[in-house]
């Protein structure tokens, strides 16, 4: 019988302390060894507990969230769960640089309903990440803290489009994605010459400061998709938390259409309707590709690109902090490349700027 996966808690707020203790209460394979009030108390515990899993808050007293992670990774990296509030999106990305695996949103005291969509966003999160092997972390870490890889690719789409097949990179992310998308984005030229559409697994009230923070540091324009949004050669358009995106083509333009999910949608906002919608838009002149989390959202989108004519590519398990999403897509038969993750913005570029007759016959290798 499997051991039970052992969780730290640390949270300045008693409230938030007790919420997520009583979220994991009850489970069997799950057990609370342990709360924290600040980072000085996290790292007592953690020295003397050994938590498989530590759900952390970011602002705390003595010693704050940061302040900690940056210790826990040097000295003893853990996975890390942020539990974070809407306020504190802003800050909340850098965590994920720091070495954090993903994060939900804080509990709320009102909202009933709330609580339990996080308890269960909790309890796969932790029980996702339990077996992560923390040697990807330090490499995410590295890669985050390398210099961009490309830079301006040397022509002018709008002068010379016989050398670009591809029009659209549909891009699909969960667990340990917003870091992985930020190694992407910014190692792209500025003069990329396709639209990039990017659905990432994020809560409502996460997804613009996450929009806006790519969109600082990396040389795209990157924006919250907006319904009704015209899709644009060089624009990276992010789905916002709490919807479906998809596209479709509308007299002589691309347009973004959002769309409330359903009830019994497993993934929101959904990989395979992103990808499937893009396949159907722009058929063999897309790029898919599906990059580390939990599950199996994009196999089905990758399948459809595949079908059509498009090139696909997996993120490799040797980078992917969550190798699900990646590893279901492979098992479908049609992922065209493997890639770890710095290779793939390399391979994106080589495929969008390469001459027509050279990407076909890779594409059809």
């Amino acid at each position: 019988m499997r051991n039970k996966i052992n969780v730290l808690v640390v949270d300045d707020s008693a409230f938030s302390r007790q919420s997520i203790k009583d979220m994991l209460s009850g489970e069997n394979d799950i057990e609370v060894i342990g709360i924290a009030s600040n980072g000085i108390e996290a790292m007592t515990k953690t020295v003397r507990l050994r938590p498989d899993v530590i759900t952390l808050d970011l602002e705390m007293p003595e010693m704050d969230g940061f302040s900690f992670l940056r210790w826990l990774m040097k000295e003893r990296p853990t996975p890390v769960i942020i539990v974070s509030s809407y306020s504190d999106s802003k800050t909340l990305f850098k965590a994920l640089e720091l070495g954090a695996v993903d994060f939900i949103a804080k509990p709320s005291r009102k909202a009933t309903m709330e609580l339990k969509n996080i308890r269960n966003d909790l309890l796969d999160k932790i029980r996702g990440i339990q077996d992560l092997k923390l040697e990807k972390l330090v490499v995410r870490t590295e890669l985050i803290s390398k210099a961009p890889g490309i830079v301006d690719i040397g022509w002018d789409a709008r002068k010379d489009d016989s050398r670009c097949m591809i029009e659209a990179v549909a891009i699909g992310a969960s667990t340990g994605g917003p870091a992985a998308l930020q190694i992407i984005l910014t190692s792209l030229p500025a003069n990329f010459p396709a639209a990039i559409l990017i659905t990432q697994h994020m809560p409502k009230g996460f997804t613009t400061t996450f929009a806006e923070r790519l969109n600082r540091i990396s040389p795209l324009q990157v924006k919250e998709a907006e319904d009704g949004d015209i899709v644009r050669s060089g624009t990276a358009l992010i789905c916002p938390g709490g919807y479906h995106m998809t596209v479709r083509k509308r007299n002589n333009s691309v347009r973004v259409f959002l769309k409330e999910p359903g009830l019994d949608d497993r993934y929101i906002p959904s990989v395979d309707m992103l990808l499937s919608s893009s396949a159907e838009v722009y058929g063999a002149s897309t790029i898919g590709v599906i990059l580390t989390g939990m599950g199996n959202d994009g196999k089905e989108g990758i399948v459809e690109i595949k079908r059509k004519g498009g090139y696909t590519i997996a993120e490799a398990e040797s980078t992917a902090i969550i190798f699900g999403m990646p590893q279901e897509a492979i098992k479908t038969g049609g992922v065209d490349r493997v890639l770890p993750l710095d290779e793939i913005p390399r391979e994106i570029t080589r495929m969008v700027t390469g001459r027509k007759e050279e990407a076909w016959k890779r594409n059809r290798a």
